[in-house]
C-alpha cells in the first residue's frame, strides 16, 4: 500500500546581535517558523545564540553547533572541506535531480529533522559548513522566502519573476553532487558538471528575461488603459489581512488565508458597491523583512500597481507587537521603486484582537490613522466613504457637448466621469459631469477626435 512521504521536520537557528532587543529576535524566528510552515514543515525545535554578527564560517559557536548537531544526528564539527555529498532535498531545491522521490525517512517514532532554517542570510561555504555539521539540508531566511514564491506563483508574470529570481539565488549556491551527477568528468569530457549547469542557468535567465518583457509589456498596456480611473492599492506586510480588506471592500472571492505571501499576484477589483466613476482596488504582494533583493527588483511591475495609483492604503496588524517596524519595512520597499510620494493612509486592521487601553494607546499615537477590523461591516464602510471622499476632493465639474453624431461614445463618458445632469439640444447631449482632471481632459479629446 502506498503511504505518504511525512512531513519533513525542521530546527530554526537564530543569531541574535547587539542591534537587535528580544521582542524583535522572538518575533523574527516567530515569523521564520510561520515561513516554515507555509512551505509544509513542521518546526520542532530552535537554536538560539547571541553574537556579535552573524559571519562566523559556521554561524554559530562551537557549543551551539554541537547542541544543534544533537538535534539532527550530524558529528557537530566542520570534518572535511571536500565537498559534502548532495541530499535528494538539495538536488530537488536545486532542480538538478529529475523526477527525484520526496524526502522519506525510516517510519520510527525518533526521526531527526532533515532541515536546519537559519534567519538570515548565509554563504555558500557557510550553507556546506553547517551541512557537514549537521548532516541536514540548510536553507537560509532568503532561500525559504524564494521557495515560497516559487511554489506559489500563479501567473505567468509572477512565475517568470520568481524563476529568475530564484535561479540568481540558487546559481552561486550549486555544488558538485557526489558522483557527477550521472555526467562524465575528468580529462577531455569538456566542461564539469558545475559549469555546465552554472551556463545552463546563465541561457536560462537570458531566455526568461525576454519572455518577462514580453509579458510586461502587454501589462503595461492593460495598465494604460486604466491610466485615468480611480485606483487604490493595498500595500503592507504580509498576513496584515490586505486579502480579506480586498474581500470586503469588492465583494470578490479573493483567496484568503492565515498564511504568509498566500497572495503572490496583484489582483484588480472594482469597489462595490460600485460607483461612477468606477474605484479599482489593488491588492499587492505582501512584503517583509530582509525580502532578498532579486525579488524587490523582479517584482518591480507588480509593485508597479502601488507606484500608480491614487492612493495607497498601509494596512498593518495593529495586534502585532512589531507593526511599527514592519510598516518600515513596506515603506522603505515602496522608497525603493520611487512609489513613496503617493499619498497614503495608515489603516489599523485586526482592531477586534486590541482591547480598550490600546486602542486608545494607538489613537493616541496615530491620530490620523483609520482603526478597523476587515470582518466588521461598520468599519468597511466608513473606509469605503473615506476613499470615495478623498477623490471627491481631486474632483473638478465641467461640461462636455455630445453631438447626436457620436452617440457611440456615452460609455465611454459613464465609465470615466459621473454624469450630474443631462440635457438635448439641437446639436447633441449637454451633460454636466464630474471626474479627474486627466479624465475629463481626455474625454474632451476624444470628443473632439471624432
Amino acid at each position: 500500500m502506498e503511504t505518504s512521504p511525512p512531513i519533513p521536520l525542521a530546527v530554526l537557528v537564530g543569531i541574535q546581535t547587539p542591534d537587535v532587543d528580544d521582542v524583535a529576535h522572538e518575533a523574527s524566528l516567530g515569523e521564520l517558523g510561520r515561513l516554515v510552515k507555509t512551505l509544509g514543515y513542521e518546526v520542532v525545535g530552535s537554536v538560539s545564540q547571541k553574537r556579535e554578527g552573524t559571519g562566523a564560517a559556521s554561524v554559530l559557536g562551537a557549543g551551539k553547533l554541537e547542541e544543534l548537531a544533537a538535534l539532527t544526528g550530524g558529528s557537530g564539527v566542520v570534518t572535511s572541506m571536500a565537498t559534502a555529498p548532495m541530499t535528494k532535498a538539495r538536488r530537488r531545491f536545486e532542480g538538478t535531480a529529475e523526477n527525484s522521490e520526496p524526502v522519506r525517512t525510516a517510519p520510527d517514532t525518533a526521526r531527526k529533522p532533515e532541515f536546519v532554517i537559519v534567519d538570515h542570510e548565509l554563504s555558500p561555504s557557510q550553507i556546506r559548513n553547517l551541512e557537514r555539521a549537521t548532516s541536514a539540508q540548510v536553507l537560509d531566511r532568503t532561500g525559504v522566502i524564494v521557495e515560497i514564491f516559487h511554489r506559489h506563483a500563479n501567473t505567468r508574470e509572477a512565475k517568470l519573476q520568481v524563476e529568475m529570481a530564484r535561479l540568481k539565488y540558487v546559481a552561486p549556491r550549486l555544488r558538485e553532487s557526489s558522483g557527477g551527477g550521472g555526467r562524465q568528468q575528468g580529462p577531455g569530457a569538456g566542461e564539469s558538471t558545475l559549469s555546465l549547469d552554472r551556463r545552463k542557468i546563465r541561457d536560462r535567465l537570458a531566455e526568461l528575461k525576454t519572455q518577462l518583457e514580453a509579458v510586461q509589456r502587454d501589462s503595461d498596456q492593460r495598465r494604460s488603459a486604466r491610466r485615468d480611473q480611480l485606483r487604490v492599492a493595498l500595500v503592507g506586510y504580509t498576513n496584515a489581512g490586505k486579502s480579506s480588506l480586498m474581500r470586503a471592500l469588492t465583494g470578490s472571492q479573493v483567496l484568503v488565508q492565515d498564511k504568509l505571501f498566500a497572495t503572490l499576484d496583484t489582483t484588480v477589483r472594482t469597489l462595490q458597491p460600485e460607483t461612477r466613476p468606477r474605484v479599482l482596488i489593488s491588492d499587492t504582494v505582501g512584503f517583509i523583512k530582509q525580502l532578498p533583493h532579486d525579488l524587490v527588483a523582479s517584482f518591480r511591475s507588480t509593485l508597479s500597481e502601488a507606484l500608480e495609483a491614487s492612493l495607497l492604503l498601509f494596512v498593518v496588524d495593529a495586534s502585532d507587537p512589531t507593526w511599527e517596524a514592519q510598516l518600515e519595512v513596506s515603506r522603505s520597499v515602496l522608497r525603493e521603486i520611487s512609489a513613496d510620494t503617493v499619498p497614503s493612509r495608515l489603516i489599523l486592521n485586526k482592531m477586534d484582537r486590541i482591547d480598550d487601553a490600546g486602542r486608545a494607546a494607538l489613537m493616541e499615537k496615530h491620530p490620523d490613522a483609520i482603526m478597523l477590523s476587515a470582518h466588521t461591516p461598520e468599519d468597511v464602510s466608513a473606509l469605503r466613504d473615506t476613499i470615495i471622499a478623498f477623490f471627491e476632493a481631486e474632483m473638478v465639474d465641467d461640461v462636455l457637448m455630445l453631438p447626436y453624431a457620436k452617440q457611440g461614445l456615452i460609455g465611454e463618458i459613464y465609465e470615466n466621469a459621473r454624469v450630474l445632469s443631462e440635457e438635448h439640444d439641437e446639436t447633441g447631449r449637454v451633460l454636466k459631469v464630474r471626474g479627474l482632471p486627466g479624465a475629463i481632459t481626455r474625454l474632451q479629446r476624444s470628443l473632439a477626435a471624432h
